[in-house]
């Protein structure tokens, strides 16, 4: 007998090119190791590259030809990516971020010092990535609950777009904003307000999550960017940011227990091996499909641990072969 349904929240964390290659990665082995749909989540909350791979579970999307395209060998598979990430654009914007990041950063010092700066590249690239993928839901929303976080530059706060308390957006623009990583990409313009990569606010903003009115059975949470150890020879600044996700993704993870303390969570970090080739840039094209390779192979064993397969198990399990299996 199959286990009853469950209700299931997804969130995806930032991580560049390779954050999403991981997301791809562990996403194809839950749907091979227990039959479950990512796109049937309850809700799903994405945040910068996780916004590009939320909508593409929205738009099903979620195959190898979307990451890889046509190319056959690596030189090819990495021009298609560049063609699509890095469209060049000619810097500007010095006294918005004036005004919204260096002046407001030397009164008091913080990372939103990068509020506005100027980007050597134009996210119109990443829109017609979207639009090319999952076509007219592109220009539209997805019927089922879905939320991408940008991060307002003017007035310093994250911006959930797809709920009542953020405007209303296309995907492609969405996706396109919570995307806008300060130094890489210039902010996007939507309605007259600029925004930049949701990662500002938080890697995850995963206790978004408790907007959804009813109760989640379980939370799935993929971190790229809240790795739990140092890489083997790993640059300084990969320990920081992995430590802001990790303190940022804990609050986030105590207050969605404390409000639903019944609700299991998984958190799906990467491995050594997986860092190994996602870093040190995450926004490196030529790495995107050997972090993707890395994935599936680490997720074959962590998906198969005793206590992380019965969660999925228990909640994810929609085909008699994967239960009666019991591991991937």
């Amino acid at each position: 007998m199959l286990p009853p349904v469950s209700r299931v929240g997804l969130v995806l964390g930032g991580g560049g090119i390779t954050g999403a290659a991981f997301h791809f990665g562990t996403l194809l082995a839950l749907e091979m190791a227990t039959g479950w749909d990512p796109d049937d989540a309850s809700v799903i909350v994405g945040t910068s590259s996780g916004a590009f791979v939320g909508a593409m579970v929205r738009g099903d999307a979620l195959h190898l030809d979307t990451f890889a395209g046509t190319g056959e060998t690596q030189d090819e598979i990495h021009a298609w990516l560049n063609g699509y990430l890095y469209r060049r654009g000619t810097p500007r914007g010095a006294i918005r971020w004036l005004k919204r990041g260096l002046l407001p950063a030397i009164r008091r010092p913080s990372l939103h010092a990068v509020l506005g700066s100027p980007g050597m590249y134009r996210t119109d690239g990443l829109r017609e990535w979207v639009a090319d993928t999952i076509g007219p839901l592109a220009e539209t929303w997805p019927s089922k609950p879905t939320v991408l976080v940008a991060y307002d530059v003017e007035r310093r706060a994250r911006v959930p777009f797809g709920t009542e308390a953020a405007p209303h957006v296309t995907l492609g623009d969405a996706v396109a904003a919570s995307s806008a990583v300060p130094f890489v990409y210039e902010p996007v313009l939507i309605d007259g307000r600029w925004y930049a990569d949701g990662g500002l606010a938080s890697g995850t903003s995963a206790d978004l999550v408790l907007a959804c009115p009813e109760r989640l059975d379980l939370l799935l949470v993929l971190a790229p960017l809240a790795a739990t150890a140092p890489r083997s020879g790993g640059r300084f600044y990969e320990d920081i940011f992995d430590t802001a996700g990790r303190t940022a993704l804990a609050t986030e993870l105590a207050k969605i227990r404390q409000q639903w303390p019944e609700t299991e969570i998984l958190v799906l970090r990467p491995d050594e091996a997986v860092l190994d080739l996602a870093r040190p840039n995450p926004m490196s094209a030529s790495a995107a499909i050997p972090t993707f390779l890395a994935t599936l192979r680490s997720m074959r064993y962590e998906l198969a641990h005793g206590s992380v397969w019965k969660v999925l198990s228990d909640h994810l399990c929609t085909t008699t072969s994967a239960i009666q299996a019991g591991r991937v």
